[in-house]
């Protein structure tokens, strides 16, 4: 069985508040779609994903993704991140009640195909999650199929979801927790190897992918 992702994301031209200042002021709106860019691009050729749900603030500004073959849906006017989960989480399961829901963070500019499948093998159905490389966040949570997603997600998220249930996946897969919060975020993704949007915007040679 396919697994659905939810995507959230923010008006590129308000996101990423501690991100601010690692670029140019006019191009921290772009540096913030070239993050969610090169996420879904990797999502989108993984292994086992059937369908990527991106619940946006503002639709029209995210508009590009579509052509990574992303649906896009306005998120809630109010409510919040976890408000925002649980709307595509209730829309996906219109159409799959009985299917696994996931929520991946937008912002793992690094990310390998083979991380994230590898992840979904592990969780196995199960609710589950993957910590970020702090291992305070969470960058993954998957809920067991047909059962509610639970999304917690806020400061020390990684202890509330594994208060709440969830497995602690055990796989290094250090691509798939970078996700980039600061300057210091983005300067480790770049030793990974990021997408090639987010590279052309920085202008450095840091692709791998």
């Amino acid at each position: 069985m396919g697994i659905d992702l939810i995507v959230p994301v923010k008006r590129p031209a308000e996101g990423k508040s501690r991100l601010r200042g690692a670029v140019v002021t006019e191009q921290h709106a772009a540096l913030v779609l070239a993050l969610a860019q090169d996420t879904l691009s990797a999502v989108t050729s993984a292994d086992g994903v059937r369908r990527v749900l991106v619940v946006a603030a503002d639709p029209a500004s995210v508009a590009d993704l579509t052509e990574l073959g992303v649906e896009i849906v306005a998120e809630p006017s109010r409510g919040g991140l976890n408000a925002a989960l649980r709307y595509g989480e209730a829309l996906l399961r219109r159409d799959s009640p009985t299917g696994v829901v996931g929520a991946l963070q937008a912002d793992l500019p690094a990310l390998r195909t083979e991380d994230l499948t590898a992840a979904l093998a592990e969780a196995a159905g199960r609710r589950a999650f993957v910590a970020d490389r702090q291992g305070t966040g969470t960058t993954l949570l998957l809920a067991a199929a047909g059962r509610p997603l639970e999304p917690l997600f806020g400061g020390g998220s990684a202890l509330a979801h594994t208060g709440s249930g969830a497995i602690p996946l055990t796989i290094a897969a250090e691509s798939l927790r970078s996700d980039v919060d600061t300057a210091d975020d983005l300067a480790h993704v770049c030793t990974l190897g990021v997408g090639k949007r987010t590279s052309a915007l920085l202008g450095t040679p840091c692709v791998v992918m």
